[in-house]
């Protein structure tokens, strides 16, 4: 009890119902620890009289037996979350200054469980990247270094993943649109949980692709994952793409017991020049998987070579659509340029209000979208998006879950990759099928690199069977037993 931030969700949760500990102490600690994190640039707002204001509730609520799974936990807001007063910038120039008048669903949920703010996470600008270098607040530095050498934490939930593994917030919403979730966990040695795409409202989120965008959690434990994701879960009204469905006990799926399971191994996977640490822990997985009962299965995912180029025609044409409405007439950023009229402000905000990388994406699907090309780019991408989706389908009925590595690499240098765009999309190899074909998926710390850093593998479900993903996903995680943490060198 020395160091309160190091407790684990389930761990605060059984100890607040005890009365062994309040909701205010809780926080206070973690306010402190957010305070001294400036180092790590996790976050962009800290919000710490709201945070107590939600503690003290908090507290009240525990009193009158009213205690639910997240109630009194302090946890971080990625910044693509609509937060009701508080600033909402999805970390780009052209929404400075943008405090918006309701809150996301998604956070919502959290707050009517009684979770508790510390403020909001930086992030790839838009969701865009995959190393969180492309935040108009500057990149986010990986909690795990590589010797002195700073390490990127991933993208684009890199402030999540940070201040979760940096011990400055107990858990943290995220959102995957190709991997956004997935692969930062990967490179911090957390939990990421994406549920299947429809599972968790997409309202007051700032959209990038709205046929791919996800909500999800960032967790020190699979078992804190389940307990976050069921709070952020369930249907709403307020959301088209919402699914009327019953939210179950995703705590309760955590029973250890896979035998019997099937367990599928793409061979598509297994990809030409993948580091050898990465297939040989792999093949530990699938190990762990045989010693605990599953039976492991050959499975073929015929198109997972076209993934990526697909995901990179459909994304950036979602992301010029919704990217449209930024154009410094109602709200955010306004350049007005002199004696210039409504064109010469719409580009001169935008000039000024978009990063490179989301001004790439943006005219990629700007030209995938346009006359002559619509065809033979936007809908084709569709269509082999359906060959994929299909193929997963076809998979499950070899199989339960899917097993594969959650990313190419551990966690590599700052700059490394902002040069040569292909380099750093090929991040995402092994998560975008995946999110075209919207199914759960998480990613579990399953092992340690030579340099130390971790490496994560990575868990993909039937539609709606988050329960087995989670199932196998602690199995992984009590099988890999990874005790190693950052050295808290930021302190």
């Amino acid at each position: 009890m020395t160091d309160l931030t190091k407790l684990k969700i389930s761990e605060a949760r059984d100890l607040l119902a005890k009365g062994e500990l309040s909701a205010r102490e809780l926080t206070e600690a973690h306010i402190t620890a957010v305070e001294g994190f400036d180092a790590l640039n996790a976050y962009i707002v800290q919000t710490p009289e709201k945070a107590l204001e939600m503690a003290d509730a908090a507290d009240a609520k525990i009193k009158a037996g009213e205690q639910k799974g997240m109630t009194g936990i302090p946890v971080g807001i990625k910044d693509l979350f609509c937060t009701k007063g508080v600033e909402t910038t999805a970390c780009s120039h052209i929404l400075n200054g943008f405090k918006p008048e309701y809150e996301s669903t998604v956070t919502q949920n959290l707050w009517d469980d009684g979770a508790v703010m510390l403020g909001k996470l930086n992030m790839d600008e838009f969701a865009m990247g995959s190393s969180n270098e492309t935040s108009y607040y500057g990149p986010v530095k990986n909690p795990w270094r590589k010797g002195d050498v700073d390490t990127v934490p991933g993208g684009s939930s890199g402030g999540s993943v940070a201040s979760v593994a940096g011990f400055a917030a107990m858990g943290a919403t995220a959102s995957d649109t190709g991997g956004s979730i997935r692969q930062p966990a990967s490179f911090t040695g957390t939990f990421g949980i994406k549920p299947t795409y429809g599972r968790c409202s997409r309202y007051g989120m700032v959209a990038f692709a709205s046929s791919l965008d996800q909500a999800g959690t960032i967790t020190r434990s699979v078992r804190d994952g389940a307990i976050m994701l069921e709070s952020i879960s369930g249907f709403d009204p307020k959301d088209s793409t919402s699914i009327d469905m019953a939210v179950p006990n995703f705590e309760a799926a955590l029973t250890g017991d896979i035998r019997g399971m099937k367990v599928g191994i793409p061979q598509e996977y297994h990809l030409a020049g993948m580091p050898g640490e990465i297939e040989a822990l792999w093949h530990k997985g699938i190990e762990w998987m045989k010693e605990a009962g599953a039976e492991v299965v050959d499975i073929n995912l015929p198109h997972t070579k076209y993934a990526l180029p697909t995901y990179y025609i459909v994304a950036p044409a979602e992301a010029s659509s919704n990217l449209a409405r930024y154009d410094g007439v109602r709200y955010g950023l306004r350049e007005t340029p002199e004696n210039g009229g409504l064109i010469d402000m719409y580009e001169a905000t935008r000039a000024a209000g978009f990063g490179d990388e989301v001004k790439r994406r943006i005219m990629i699907g700007t030209y995938v979208l346009s006359a002559g090309y619509y065809d033979a780019y936007y809908l084709k991408a569709q269509k082999v998006r359906q060959l994929i989706s299909d193929d997963f389908a076809r998979a499950f009925e070899q199989c339960d879950v899917i097993l594969t590595p959650t990313a190419p690499s551990a966690a590599f240098a700052f700059g490394e990759k902002t040069d040569d765009p292909l380099a750093m999309y090929l991040n995402d190899v092994f998560t975008v099928p995946a999110s075209l074909a919207g199914l759960p998926g998480s990613s579990v710390p399953a092992g340690l690199d030579a340099d130390g850093l971790p490496l994560g593998l990575q868990v993909l479900g039937k539609p709606w069977d988050e329960e087995t993903v989670l199932k196998v996903s602690e199995v992984i995680e009590k099988a890999a037993a990874i005790t190693a943490a950052p050295n808290e060198w930021w302190r």
